[in-house]
């Protein structure tokens, strides 16, 4: 590389160095004007990092024709590392478990420490056990501290172990918010002997909402447990080379619509185009009209639309949240000229000269009032057509049910749950306060919600408590029952609680089409709560409007929402505030000050995290009685395997289109019949401290038995029993997942998953993979897999093979009671022969998804972590 490449930046009487992409791409005979933004920062982040890594430079070629070089491998390294709790815990005690197993053969515990800087926020443990009233939050709290004081001892411990690790406590905000307000610096710095270096911020972090940085004008994206795992140990992912989609983004968004209508539209028309495993940016007239709030709020749900992150290039729009977030003006100023200077500051003039794989457009004022559901984020429907969806349940009675005290009769789309919850839209003071003035007039007009329905009011960050309480509408919020419950992900991720107790008895005992809606970015079957079917994501104040209508078949547009006392109908325009009102409080209420003063003792304020208890030292010590931390079984076998022939391949689990991550490793309930509940039972846990999956997550003995555990799974080998239940064909017995893979493990017999297309889809759920190879899988097939999924089911060394187009378990008519055989063949082919009992034989051809070369030796040492360690240990040695 030619040394002109690597220049000096005067910023503020400072001197730094930086990679000039334009610099690079010219000595190519390349215009860095026609390459869009996310190429730059990739291309950039190789140029610097091959200059400690040469075997890095090889990959520079790529880039020059990069729309040409999609079956090219690119590495991708990113400068930090961002965890939450759920899947941030299971990391660490992998990370606890290699250092056991180096010092075991004469290592140092000090081999295994982050690379990168890792921060992980605490944020998806509370649950709403309490609701509707002024003590919810500090109950919830306690609750909390009750349930994980093991998990969260475990962190403190880690926090003193492990270098370059910041832990966030709990009851603090939701991990992408404070990732915008606090962690994210744009662009970075760091000292190289005497240099300093600038580069642009990047990041994978262990949720998949990790895109929702992209909305500021940080490239991340999520990634497994796994992957993070090796990020965090200074291991080189590589990605194949990726599209990337431009849309174009024109006009304004018209009065009564939402950034969440935009984000929903957006995702119901980028699921039509197929944006999964492509990089898709965002430009065009209206970015200057979007605020970061909105973008963020667009950016968070990639994962929805299926893109790997959906990028928005720094403008002035960013610069201004970067001063309105308390970011110095000296940060600021190195960022716009840093980014100014290496062709990464958004250039409007030169939109017609960048080039991209794929184009779509978006006119904003052509976005309308919207929901999303019944259980996929992209199934957008327009509000006057919801009572739609509820004719399907139009021979259903309806359902008696007395709640403190009132009779109310339920009718299929009474609402159970209505949540302002979630990443996704719980800290853009557009819609929040939206929320607060529409509850303010309904508080005014004498409006109440049903008690049959459980409200609850979760924020991204402290800022926006601050904000609510300092305008007044914190108040109407409270009167309507939208207390504050928590700083976490809560409903969206299924710590919802119970609900009222009078209709949770009753639906336990009459299942019943009630429904919820929430203001997050996830709604798949039985996901917020195992008892609700159908969930429908909003913005915050169509939330408080559907409250107080207190079920979903109502056309908002036409129909009154309720009745005043007097009789007096109340339309959702009636409620609705004007833009102007809206903006006013923003402008009051929102300021440097304010995010300076709930950021100052972010890592001290919490007085009970504080005074908890946690061991010390280089090495954690296991409590073999522990239920929530257990020392993994991952780095047992070091030895190597081959693509060798596979035979007698037994059917675990037939499964449909769109299985999530949440189908195959459930975050929230565990059901005291469940194989997981029993575990808990026979180790003296009582059912009310059986706390959630996604808590336990550091128990693999929990964990395992949890996997293709979710009581809405349906599993095709056994069509009349939903959840997880499968065939043990020697016996044709029916029995539970978890123990027909016991048996199947005393026969010494592989397993194999058939499934359809999008498998894996959802939060980036590393157990979702560890459980099915915990369970003995060695193969799954599947019509198409989403790209995390994909990719951690390969690091956890199972086999991801795809049917080829047109084919699939239906096509090729497998039932599933067939045992299966594999050869490998050359180009990633593999033959697939499946014998019935009855000695038929049904041969076919399927593509082994190892998308890069590196993935195959994952597969050969049983999986990047015992990969990992076996090159430390040989260091060690």
């Amino acid at each position: 590389m030619d040394s002109t490449v690597k220049q000096k930046l005067e910023v503020a009487n400072k001197v730094y160095y930086y990679w000039n992409i334009a610099t690079w791409l010219g000595q190519q005979k390349q215009q860095v004007e026609t390459f869009p933004y996310t190429i730059r920062i990739l291309l950039e982040a190789v140029l610097r990092q091959s200059t400690k890594r040469p075997e890095l430079k090889k990959s520079l070629p790529s880039f020059i024709n990069w729309d040409h070089a999609h079956e090219q491998d690119i590495p991708f390294k990113p400068e930090r590392v961002i965890l939450q709790d759920f899947t941030g815990i299971p990391a660490l005690v992998d990370l606890a478990a290699m250092r056991d197993k180096l010092v075991a053969v004469g290592g140092n515990a000090n081999q295994v420490n982050p690379d990168v800087p890792v921060d992980l926020v605490v944020d998806h443990s509370v649950q709403v056990d309490r609701s509707g009233d002024s003590a919810a939050f500090a109950y919830n709290v306690k609750r909390e501290f009750e349930r994980n004081h093991e998990r969260y001892s475990f962190l403190k411990w880690a926090q003193q172990a492990f270098k370059n690790l910041t832990i966030i406590p709990p009851d603090t905000g939701i991990i992408h918010q404070i990732n915008l307000e606090y962690l994210a610096q744009v662009v970075a710095t760091k000292m190289s002997g005497e240099e300093i270096l600038a580069y642009p911020d990047t990041l994978v972090g262990t949720d998949s909402h990790t895109t929702m940085v992209n909305g500021l004008g940080v490239l991340g994206w999520g990634v497994g447990g796994i992957e993070a795992e090796a990020s965090m140990l200074g291991e080189v992912s590589y990605i194949p080379m990726p599209k990337v989609v431009g849309v174009r983004l024109t006009g304004q968004l018209k009065p009564g619509t939402t950034a969440t209508d935009l984000a929903l539209t957006l995702t119901h028309q980028l699921r039509q185009h197929d944006v999964v495993g492509k990089l898709v940016e965002f430009y065009g007239p209206a970015l200057a009209t979007l605020a970061v709030a909105d973008r963020a709020t667009i950016a968070n749900m990639a994962p929805e639309y299926g893109a790997t992150c959906g990028f928005f290039p720094v403008d002035e729009q960013t610069l201004a949240y970067l001063k309105l977030t308390n970011r110095s003006p000296e940060k600021i100023k190195l960022i716009k000229t840093y980014l100014t200077a290496n062709h990464l500051f958004y250039q409007p003039n030169e939109d017609e000269l960048r080039h991209y794989s794929e184009t779509e457009s978006l006119d904003l004022s052509t976005v309308s009032a919207s929901v999303a559901g019944p259980s996929r984020p992209q199934d957008l429907v327009h509000l006057a057509e919801l009572p739609n969806n509820f004719t399907k349940y139009a021979k259903q009675s309806g359902l008696q049910v007395s709640v403190d005290q009132q009779e109310f009769t339920l009718r299929p789309g009474a609402l159970g749950i209505a949540a302002i919850t979630s990443c996704t839209n719980t800290s853009n003071p557009d819609v929040l306060l939206a929320a607060g003035l529409l509850a303010k007039k309904a508080v005014e007009l004498g409006l109440k919600v049903p008690q049959y329905v459980k409200t609850s009011l979760a924020p991204g960050s402290k800022v926006v408590s601050d904000y609510l309480a300092s305008t007044g509408l914190q108040d109407s919020l409270d009167r309507l029952g939208f207390n504050l419950v928590g700083y976490g992900c809560t409903t969206c991720i299924g710590n919802s609680g119970k609900l009222k107790p009078e209709l949770e008895t009753t639906l336990e005992k009459h299942a019943y089409p009630v429904a919820a809606i929430e203001s997050g970015n996830r709604n798949f079957e039985g996901r917020v709560h195992p008892l609700i079917k159908d969930t429908y994501l909003a913005s915050p104040p169509l939330v408080i409007a559907y409250a107080l209508a207190g079920r979903l078949d109502i056309d908002l547009v036409h129909e009154p929402i309720t009745r005043t006392v007097e009789g007096q109908d109340i339309y959702l325009s009636d409620l609705w505030p004007q833009q102007s009102e809206i903006t006013r409080l923003k402008q009051q209420s929102l300021s440097p000050e304010r995010f300076k003063a709930n950021y100052a003792a972010i890592l001290t304020q919490n007085k009970i995290w504080n005074k908890l208890p946690a061991p010390t030292g280089q090495l954690y010590a296991w409590n073999l009685h522990s239920t929530y931390i257990a020392k993994p079984p991952f780095f047992a076998d070091l030895t190597k395997q081959r693509l060798t022939p596979m035979t007698n391949l037994r059917v675990l689990a037939k499964l449909g289109n769109t299985i999530t991550t949440d189908h195959i490793s459930p975050a929230g309930f565990i059901g005291q019949m469940t194989p997981a509940g029993q575990y808990l039972t026979a180790h003296g846990v009582a059912t009310r401290d059986f706390n959630s999956y996604g808590s336990r997550r550091g128990n693999h003995q929990v964990m395992v038995r949890g996997t293709l555990a979710n009581i809405r799974i349906q599993n095709q080998l056994t069509p009349d029993k939903v959840g997880g239940f499968t065939q043990y064909w020697p016996t044709k017995q029916t029995m539970t997942i978890y123990e027909a893979a016991q048996h199947y493990k005393e026969d010494k017999v592989g397993l194999i998953i058939l499934a359809g297309k999008d498998y894996g889809m959802g939060s980036s759920r590393d157990w979702a993979a560890k459980g099915v190879a915990l369970l003995g899988v060695k193969v799954v097939i599947a019509e198409s897999f989403e790209r995390i999924h994909r990719s951690n089911l390969a690091m956890m060394g199972v086999l991801p093979l795809q049917f080829k187009a047109g084919e699939s378990a239906t096509t090729l008519k497998l039932t599933g009671e067939e045992q299966f055989s594999l050869v490998f063949l050359p180009d990633r082919h593999v033959k697939v022969t499946a014998a019935s009992p009855a000695g038929e034989k049904t041969a076919f051809e399927v593509i082994l998804r190892f998308d890069t070369p590196i993935e195959q030796r994952y597969f050969e040492n049983h999986g990047i972590l015992p990969m990992v360690v076996a090159t430390k240990m040989a260091t060690a040695r």
